[in-house]
């Protein structure tokens, strides 16, 4: 089940909320989403809630032995096995196909790969718990003597299977205890429909452009002409952002509603000045978890010039591991890598914004092209057909149409990736505190934004591609 569907709206979602609405009490309100979380996380694999709960009972164990350690070499003992445990298991689900279809390309052996089934969202919850353990080991929160609270926090279906990586020491408080306002409830219904929004009816109609511009799995991936190519990328450029922070609004939407106050996890990245502040404000719970228990531990940049280089070169090997199991994922990272140094030793902050920004935006593009394409010969087809290199020229009819038929849905993406309409709703409400029009303007666009947000996105997902400003249809 994923939030973008009729049955989740609908059914469970629906269910939820009133169930919850009818608990009264912190700890019938607990047990409410923690049923709701099981049941939500079964939906897609039953067979992993063991697993799911496994891991929490070793994060739940190990942080109690560490917090009621006698010394630091004991208390760091717990934590390496703890970190063997979770990473262990991570690594035998994600990665054994990886490994076994490297060493079976290069060696023949073993003749026939066969690879677990990969649990859902097992990345998030075991970077979830490993965040847990290592802030206990550091003083930074007191171990959780309550499992089924730990299990919450690691189950919730707010975050548990596509993010963001929420921490324990940012909901503690609140997993005990919270209060939910009315503001509250408005906020993160609108937060929830905004990024429903962005992922049934933008994402999904850039999805369905990129499939037609850029066949992966089909001799055509090689055949498209040039402008095919740089449309493509553009809308799958739009697309990876929309999905993603689309989620991560749909997830901070259903915490408010309940209470919780999640950090962001995306700063509108679209808007930067370089690759650097691409990543300070592009999946900001991931790069933060790998600067506070990678990088950092390893020196970070205090530490001689050839020290530096290998700790951003671990950090960016290990981001783009996490992504995928495939050897794009792992080059998509070391491409940050190289232009993060390029940034650090030659550029600097020598250019003037506009330029930093025309560069980010240009790194950031051809990012995508490694992060899309698992096939070596698809990604170095695309690269050659993004620069005519192909033959096949720059235009034909099929393009142009698909362009024209999309050009509003691209002005539209453009937009939804700037900062515009949270700009204009906060001088919007600064001018409605003063009365007058203005606060009947706010008011009514207050009051039918998120209904009208939810209606398209279910239109969309019933099948029909719709926004307020054109029809979309390929």
């Amino acid at each position: 089940m994923v939030f973008s569907s009729l049955i989740f709206l609908f059914g469970f979602l629906a269910l939820h909320l009133l169930v919850y609405r009818l608990a009264k009490k912190p700890r019938t309100q607990n047990l409410v989403l923690l049923v709701s979380s099981l049941v939500f996380y079964a939906w897609g694999g039953p067979a992993y809630i063991l697993l799911l709960m496994f891991e929490t009972l070793a994060s739940w164990f190990f942080g109690v032995l560490i917090q009621t350690s006698k010394s630091r070499r004991e208390a760091k003992r717990y934590l390496v096995l703890e970190c063997l445990v979770l990473l262990g298991l991570l690594a035998y689900y994600k990665y054994t196909g990886f490994l076994l279809g490297t060493t079976h390309a290069l060696f023949g052996v073993p003749a026939e790969v066969v690879a677990p089934v990969l649990p859902i969202g097992i990345s998030f919850y075991t970077f979830k718990l490993l965040s847990y353990v290592a802030d206990v080991y550091r003083g930074e929160v007191q171990a959780e003597y309550s499992y089924w609270r730990l299990l919450l926090y690691s189950s919730l279906f707010h975050h548990c299977i596509a993010g963001p990586i929420v921490r324990y020491k940012t909901v503690r408080d609140e997993l005990a205890q919270r209060s939910v306002t009315r503001e509250d409830v408005y906020e993160g219904f609108r937060r929830f429909c905004v990024g429903l929004a962005k992922k049934a009816i933008l994402a999904t109609a850039c999805s369905t452009a990129v499939d037609t511009l850029l066949p992966t799995g089909t001799p055509d991936i090689y055949t498209q002409v040039t402008g095919g190519y740089w449309l493509g990328a553009l809308f799958y450029f739009f697309q990876i952002y929309l999905d993603f922070s689309g989620y991560s609004d749909m997830a901070l939407g259903l915490g408010r509603m309940v209470g919780f106050h999640y950090l962001e996890n995306f700063d509108h990245p679209y808007e930067a000045i370089s690759v650097q502040d691409f990543w300070r404000r592009w999946h900001i719970s991931l790069s933060s978890f790998f600067r506070d228990y990678v990088y950092i531990p390893l020196g970070g940049s205090r530490c001689s010039t050839l020290q530096y280089v290998r700790n951003m070169f671990v950090v960016w090997f290990l981001t783009g591991m996490w992504h995928g199991a495939s050897w794009n994922f792992i080059l998509w990272g070391l491409y940050f890598f190289c232009f993060l140094l390029l940034e650090k030793f030659v550029i600097k902050k020598r250019m003037p914004r506009a330029i930093g920004h025309v560069y980010a935006m240009v790194v950031v593009f051809f990012s995508w092209v490694f992060f899309k394409f698992v096939d070596f010969g698809e990604m170095g087809g695309v690269f050659a057909g993004l620069f005519d290199a192909n033959g096949a020229g720059f235009m034909n009819l099929a393009v142009q149409t698909v362009f024209m038929k999309n050009v509003f849905l691209i002005v539209i993406c453009a937009v939804a990736c700037t900062s515009l309409g949270s700009w204009l709703r906060g001088k919007l409400r600064t001018a409605a505190d003063k009365g007058g029009l203005a606060r009947f303007v706010y008011n009514v666009q207050e009051t039918l934004v998120p209904p009208v947000l939810l209606a398209l996105s279910v239109v969309a997902l019933v099948g029909v591609t719709y926004s307020p400003f054109i029809y979309f249809q390929f």
